[in-house]
């Protein structure tokens, strides 16, 4: 699988999860800068959103201190659906009921163990085909383009 890989900081969380998602089999493509050096957060979260979004990679990970940041950036690109996961288990359901396609996580919060097990729970998990769960994700590509319904 092609994965593009960005961050506004490179960590040894950033470096630990490239040679985990390379000891995979996924070719990662990365957007990284120097040790000590940072990027805007903004440009890194829409660049992966772009490459996901474009096909030129299958699924996206992105890093920025909170991972609040560079989610809200890939989200703002048409069809990626960015989830910020702090645990397997929200990884999990990220991918199960979201069809997730851009993993985000925290620099700060974030140990190489947890990355870890946030990985496994992300690639062994299959996107639900349930109906209702279909439907929700097809409601995001309309929301903005007309009007929310009423309750």
């Amino acid at each position: 699988m092609k994965i593009a890989l960005a961050s506004d900081e490179r960590t040894p969380l950033t470096d630990a999860v490239v040679e985990e998602l390379t000891r995979r089999g996924h070719q990662v493509e990365t957007w990284l800068p120097a040790l000590g050096e940072t990027l805007p957060w903004a440009e890194v979260g829409a660049w992966v959103g772009e490459q996901v979004a474009s096909g030129r990679a299958d699924q996206g990970v992105l890093f920025c201190w909170t991972g609040t940041g560079v989610s809200m950036a890939a989200n703002k690109v048409p069809g990626v659906r960015a989830a910020l996961c702090s645990d397997a288990e929200t990884a999990r359901g990220a991918r199960r009921w979201n069809d997730a396609n851009v993993l985000v996580m925290s620099l700060r919060a974030t140990s190489e163990p947890v990355a870890r097990e946030i990985l496994d729970a992300w690639f062994a998990t299959p996107a639900s085909e349930a109906p209702d769960d279909r439907a929700n994700i097809a409601r995001l590509e309309t929301i903005g383009h007309q009007p929310a319904t009423s309750r």
